[in-house]
C-alpha cells in the first residue's frame, strides 16, 4: 500500500459508495471544476482514509477478473446501461408541507403566476409540454429564450412547473415570463427601467394574480425619490396582486442592514433563504426596522416576512441538466409557489377589476400568524420558516376583504 501513501478517497455527490482517487493539494481545484462540469453546487464532502486490506487471493482476483470481463460484455452488447441520479430537493417540499397541498389536489389551476427574470428555455425534458406566456425585454425573440448565466430563470420556473424526477410546486399555474434580465459576467442584471416596465407587462398584459421576483437592487438611501421598479411595485399591490419578492443575499460581514429593492415595498412578501435544518442561510439580507419613508414597520410587515428552502435547491439547467443554487431567488419561488395553491383553494383572494390591497393585507397577517403567533419577528428569519399547510389553515372562514 505504499504506493497509495498521500491518497485521499473522495465520495462521489449522490452516490458515496463511489469512490474517487485524490490528490489532496488538488482538493479545491476538483470541486470547482465538478460543479462547473456537472452543475451541482460545490460540495466539499468528507474523504475516506485507505484502511489496510488482506492480501488479495488468487480465488478473489480470479472472481474479480471474472466479473470484469462479464460487464465488458455486457457493455459492449449495450446490454448494461448505467445512469446516475442527480440530486434532488424533495426535502424543500417535504419540510414546507407543499406536498400536504399537492396531496389534497391543488395544483395552482386558474392562478395566474409572473415571474420577471432571465427569461426561460423550454429545452428541458422535465419542462416538455409546458405552456408559457412570454414576453422579451432583452431582446426581440418571440418564442421563450433564456439570457442568463446558468440559465437562471429557467432554473426558478424549474421550481414550479417542473415534472418527472423532481414534481413542481404548482404545475397547474399559468406562467408568465418577461425576461428582463441578461448576463453580465457571473451575474444578471437589467436596468430598472427594463425590470419596471416587464413588472407593468405582468400587471396589464399578463393580468398576473402573483407577481414573483427572484431579484432585486441595492436601496438608496440617498435618493429623494424611489425606483421606477419600487413604483410599479407598489401599483401592482395597489391593484390587487401579490408580489413575492427576494430579500437579497448580501448577509454576513457585508450585510448593509436592509432588504433587496423592492422587497422593501411594505405589502410585498419579501422572502430569506433558509437551509434543510431551518437554519437562516448565511448570506441572507436582513432586513430594516423603518420603511424608506423613516416610518417604524410594523406586524405583519416587517422584513423580511419570513425564509424558505434556499441553499442547495436542484432545479432544471442547461442542457437537460440539473442544477444547484443558493439564495434567496429559489426561496422566493417556494414562497410564490404556495401562495398560487392557496389562491386556487380560495379565488375568492384573487385579483379582481375593483379590487384593492385588502385581501393581500389579510393574507400577510395570515401568514405571520401562521408562523408567528405571539407576533415576534427576526431580523433575518422574518416571522419563521415557510409551512404551507399553516398558511392555508390560517386564512379565515369566512373571507372578508
Amino acid at each position: 500500500m505504499e504506493e497509495f501513501q498521500g491518497i485521499e478517497l473522495l465520495p462521489e455527490p449522490g452516490e458515496p459508495r463511489i469512490l474517487s482517487a485524490i490528490d489532496p493539494s488538488t482538493r479545491g481545484f476538483q470541486d470547482q471544476w465538478r460543479a462547473e462540469v456537472t452543475g451541482w453546487a460545490p460540495v466539499i464532502p468528507d474523504s475516506v482514509s485507505i484502511r489496510p486490506r488482506r492480501a488479495f487471493s488468487v480465488i478473489s482476483g480470479a472472481a474479480i477478473a471474472l466479473m470484469m470481463a462479464l460487464i465488458v460484455v455486457l457493455w459492449q452488447s449495450d446490454l448494461l446501461l448505467l445512469e446516475l441520479p442527480p440530486p434532488s430537493s424533495e426535502w424543500a417540499f417535504e419540510d414546507t408541507n407543499i406536498r400536504d397541498l399537492q396531496e389534497d389536489g391543488l395544483t395552482g389551476e386558474d392562478v395566474r403566476l409572473c415571474m420577471v427574470d432571465t427569461g426561460i428555455s423550454l429545452s428541458h425534458s422535465a419542462l416538455e409540454g409546458s405552456t408559457v406566456e412570454f414576453k422579451d425585454f432583452v431582446g426581440s425573440e418571440v418564442s421563450p429564450v433564456d439570457y442568463g448565466t446558468i440559465s437562471h430563470g429557467t432554473l426558478m420556473a424549474g421550481l414550479l412547473i417542473s415534472s418527472g424526477y423532481q414534481e413542481g410546486i404548482a404545475q397547474g399555474v399559468t406562467l408568465g415570463m418577461a425576461a428582463a434580465l441578461s448576463a453580465d459576467g457571473d451575474d444578471n442584471t437589467g436596468s430598472e427601467s427594463r425590470v419596471a416596465s416587464a413588472i407593468r407587462w405582468c400587471i396589464f398584459d399578463f393580468e398576473a394574480d402573483i407577481i414573483s421576483l427572484s431579484l432585486g437592487g441595492e436601496q438608496n438611501q440617498e435618493s429623494s425619490r424611489e425606483g421606477a421598479t419600487v413604483s410599479a411595485t407598489r401599483q401592482a399591490l395597489d391593484l390587487g396582486i401579490y408580489v413575492v419578492a427576494a430579500a437579497g443575499n448580501d448577509g454576513g460581514s457585508t450585510d448593509d442592514g436592509y432588504v433587496s429593492a423592492p422587497g422593501n415595498v411594505p405589502l410585498a412578501i419579501t422572502v430569506g433563504a433558509s437551509d434543510r435544518f431551518n437554519e437562516v442561510w448565511s448570506k441572507s439580507s436582513s432586513g430594516e426596522q423603518v420603511d424608506s419613508e423613516g416610518n417604524l414597520r410594523a406586524y405583519p410587515n416587517q422584513k423580511p416576512e419570513l425564509t424558505a428552502p434556499g441553499v442547495s435547491i436542484v432545479s432544471t439547467g442547461m442542457n437537460d441538466e440539473w442544477f444547484s443554487s443558493s439564495g434567496t431567488s429559489d426561496a422566493t419561488v417556494f414562497v410564490a409557489g404556495a401562495l398560487a395553491l392557496i389562491l386556487e383553494e380560495h379565488p375568492e383572494l384573487k385579483r379582481t377589476d375593483d379590487s384593492g390591497s385588502e385581501c393581500i393585507e389579510l393574507v400577510k397577517s395570515s401568514l405571520a400568524s401562521s408562523l408567528s403567533p405571539d407576533m415576534t419577528h427576526d431580523t433575518r428569519e422574518g416571522y419563521g420558516v415557510l409551512d404551507a399547510k399553516a398558511w392555508m389553515d390560517s386564512i379565515p372562514s369566512p373571507i372578508d376583504c
